[in-house]
Parts: C-alpha cells; structure tokens; sequence
C-alpha cells in the first residue's frame, strides 16, 4: 500500500512556487550535509489547509533520527493546528514521521542524521500521509541578488552567489525583462509582471529595449550527477541609459583578440576601493570633481568589470580590491570568462588589498606567497641587508614598519610552453605624495623578496626557465626613484628621493 501510494504521489505534483524568489518539488525533501558547521539542513513543503508551507530545520549531525522525526512532527503539527484554530476547525490528526530507505522497510530510529548519507538513494521521508523523495546534497542556491545600478551596455551578473554542491559552469541562469508599470498611482507587485525571455548565460548586457524595464534572473543549480531547485531575484529598479562611450573602449581597440603560443597580455588596475570613496570627506575633498553616483560602488563595479573584461587578458593584477567586491563580484564574474582569482590582504585591519586572476586554459597554479612589508623586512633573511642599513633611523624605521603595505607572488606555468613558469609579483606602494624614500626602501624590499623567490623556484624546478612580472600602483612617475629601480637595478645616494619628506596630518 505504501509503495502504491509513493508512486502516485510523485506522478501528482509539478514545481510550486514557495516565495517570490524560490521554486521546489512539492514531492521531494532537501537534506544537506553543512561539513564546516557539522549540522544538516532539511527543506521540505508541506499543504497545511490548502496552503503550501515551507519547512527549514538545522540539526545536529549526530541527533538520532528519532529525535530528528520527533521534532519534525512537533513543528508540523503546531502549524496545523494554528491553521485550524483560525479556521474554527477541530486540531488535526496527530503528525507521525518516519524514513525508510530505498526498498521501504523504516530506517532504525537510533541512527544519526549523518548514517542517511551512506543509504542507497532513493530515501522516503513520510508525514502522516505524505510522501517524500529524500534528496540527498543536491545542488543549492542560499542566496544572490542582482546589483541596485543596471546599466545599457555594461553586463549585469548574479551578485553574492552563494552556493552549496554546485558546478557554476554547469548551472543554468535564465534572464526576463517586464515591464513594471502603476495601478491607482502604485506601483504594482513584482508576481504581476508578465516576463519575457531574454537569453541563457551568467551575464547579460542590457540593451536599448531593456530601458525603463526590470529584469528577473532565474538560477537553477547544477552538478556533474543532479539538478537542483530553482531561485530567482527581480531587479529592484529598472534599466537606465548608459553614461555613453568611455575611454576604455578606446584602449579596447587593441585588444579584441586574445593572445596564444607563446605570447600573453597582462593588465595591471588600481580599481580604488569603495572605503575610500563612501564619506563625504572623499565625495568633497579627494574627488570632487566626480558626482556622488559615479563613485558608487553599485555604479562603478558595472563599469569595472565590462573594462576588465574587454583587455582579453591572460593575467590581471588589481589593487585596492575590496574583500566583498572580490568574493560577491569578481570572482564568479571573471570565472564566467576562464579566469581564476585570489585575494591578498593588505595589512592591520584595512579591509582591502591586492588580486591576481589567470586564465586557466593558459596557465597552471603551482602556488603563491604573500607578505605585509614592515613584518618580512624584519623577519626574512633575504631582506637583512635593508635593515641593517635602517634600523638605527628610529624616525624612519617607525614610518616604514606602521605601513600596511601588501605584496603577493603567484607562481604560474604556461600550458602552451611548460617550459616558462612565471612569478607574477603584485603591489601598492605608499601614497604620501611627500614619501618617495618610504616607496624606494618599499621597492627594494619587493624586488629582493622576489628575486629570492625566483631562485628558489628555479630550484625546485630545474631545467625551467622562471621570468619575473612585477605588477603594482607603484604611486610614482617616471622621473621618481622607483623607476629608475625597476629599469636599472640601482638607487644612488644622490637621488632626490631620499631627501623627500613628510609630515603626518593633523586630525
């Protein structure tokens, strides 16, 4: 009888609809194994009264399924029962549930939650009547939305994409445009607009016919063996016209065309970090001239990764990167174009810092190290020899170690030629306008510290050719120091940096 009733019930429901943003089989139960919080997450839907309910639990993966199905039941029963009261009905049967395994016969109560993942699918999960395929780590959407700024011609993407069990690549992003129009002076709600179709991709650049349009992003996640229930977000505002061409789109003209064999473009980009452009210090002192929608990061990210992604690079270097930028934005954005990101801290508690992405049909990660400058000056021998020629300057030595001043080096080797790996060094040099000798000695300590890496590389991989990249906001111009260091190898005495000064500002 159970085994009858199991195969009518799922041939009865189709997806339904549980919020504005998610959709699920009615007749499957969701369970999912959290690793790093070692508890599993369930969702299900249930007809209380002819009204669907979705039901969320978080146990502990140790909790036998006796106590799982106990309190499963108790949650049910009391949302029935609610339901009832208001209805003037009597209480409902009392809620029973039980889990069997794939033939049928009821699971042992005294197992743990976490003993299902070891049981052949497909598990049934029964409440009172009810039947449920138990779905075991299927792909899962926690969240994402789409940015507030949409603009014509630059693409928008799913932000904050947090997913569990879920290949990206695999996934399937739906895009819909709708016109959102008023009814007696209000604006009507999103689950009235008739949507329309776009197109299937991660991103989509809107056009002209999108203006004054909003736009629905459905995901559905995917991995290598299931599909998973689907979510979407609506856009909060409408498109908007473009800000008209841009500068980049000059520079783009020579790059239209990706590089192969042995020939590669790497692109180096201070992106200015949104902590330093979200107060009105910054909107009136620093930049002035830039109206305060501009600075913007919902605006500004749009316009950055349409640039970033125009280079066609093989490399990108980035400083001042946002840590939340970096994961809500960049990474799951140039992933969509082939290229894998890492984030580097700067130092103390600034929130910002340096990244490096490669295109991964190019090149082959072999590893990376990161140091913040005032610790590796003290603490890594290949950097003794500047510190023994500052350490007696108290007053220098103090400006140099309170930087927060970060560098990175990943080391990379090329697919097309492995005999080439590359050490892709990355920094932000201090910005005082009036510390050119803080930024020669913070030079020096990148070149030194890279070039001990280089010999170590080449060690560890004999008969390799190791060349060195060194990218960064170096906050100099040709006639500084740093130039003359990078392209000759030396720093004289008589440099009129060292004589550069600076005085800290009053609060």
């Amino acid at each position: 009888m159970l085994q009858k009733f199991y195969k009518s019930f799922r041939s009865l429901h189709a997806l339904v609809s549980i919020s504005k943003n998610h959709k699920m089989n009615q007749d499957k139960c969701y369970f999912r194994y959290i690793e790093n919080e070692d508890k599993i997450n369930i969702c299900f839907l249930y007809n209380v009264k002819d009204t669907v309910r979705q039901f969320n639990f978080s146990r502990n993966s140790s909790e036998t399924l006796k106590t799982l199905c106990v309190r499963m039941a108790t949650n049910v029963q009391k949302v029935c029962n609610k339901k009832s009261k208001k209805k003037g009905a009597n209480s409902d049967p009392e809620i029973v549930v039980k889990i069997y395994d794939k033939k049928l016969n009821p699971i042992s109560e005294d197992s743990p939650c976490s003993a299902l993942f070891s049981y052949p699918n497909p598990l049934v999960l029964k409440i009172s009547e009810c039947l449920y395929e138990i779905v075991l780590n299927a792909p899962w959407v926690i969240s994402f939305n789409l940015p507030k700024a949409i603009i014509v011609g630059f693409p928008v993407y799913p932000e904050n994409l947090n997913t569990l069990y879920t290949d990206q690549q695999l996934s399937i992003f739906k895009w819909y445009q709708g016109k959102s129009y008023k009814e007696n002076g209000k604006e009507i709600s999103d689950k009235h607009i008739q949507w329309q179709f776009i197109v299937n991709s991660f991103y989509y650049t809107p056009t002209t016919d999108d203006i004054a349009f909003k736009l629905k992003c459905e995901c559905i996640p995917v991995n290598s063996a299931t599909v998973g229930p689907a979510v979407e977000d609506i856009s909060k505002n409408t498109v908007e016209a473009g800000p008209g061409p841009c500068p980049f789109e000059t520079r783009q003209l020579f790059t239209t065309q990706r590089l192969e064999g042995k020939s590669f473009r790497c692109v180096s980009y201070n992106i200015l970090a949104d902590l330093y452009c979200d107060s009105d210090y910054t909107r009136t002192t620093l930049h002035p001239y830039c109206p305060p929608y501009a600075l913007h990061i919902d605006y500004r990210k749009q316009l950055i990764l349409k640039e970033l992604k125009g280079y066609n690079a093989d490399i990108i270097c980035l400083q001042e990167v946002d840590r939340k930028i970096f994961n809500s934005s960049l990474l799951s954005f140039l992933a969509c174009d082939g290229l894998k990101g890492l984030f580097y801290k700067k130092g103390k508690l600034v929130a910002e810092g340096l990244a490096c992405f490669y295109r991964e049909n190019r090149f082959r990660f072999l590893g990376d190290e990161h140091i913040i400058l005032a610790n590796a000056l003290t603490s890594i021998p290949c950097l003794n020899g500047i510190w023994e020629k500052i350490k007696n300057n108290k007053p220098l030595v103090e400006r140099v170690l309170d930087r927060s001043t970060a560098a990175s080096a990943t080391y990379l080797q090329s697919i097309d030629n492995p005999n080439e790996i590359l050490l892709v060094g990355n920094t932000h040099l201090y910005f005082h306008p009036n510390a050119d000798h803080i930024r020669l000695i913070q030079g020096g300590i990148v070149v030194y510290w890279l070039s001990d890496l280089q010999k170590k590389l080449a060690e560890e991989h004999p008969g390799k050719r190791v060349s060195v990249v060194l990218c960064g906001d170096f906050n100099s111009i040709p006639s500084c120091g740093i130039y003359q260091l990078y392209t000759m190898g030396t720093a004289p005495d008589d440099l009129p940096d060292w004589s550069s000064s600076y005085t800290v500002p009053q609060c």
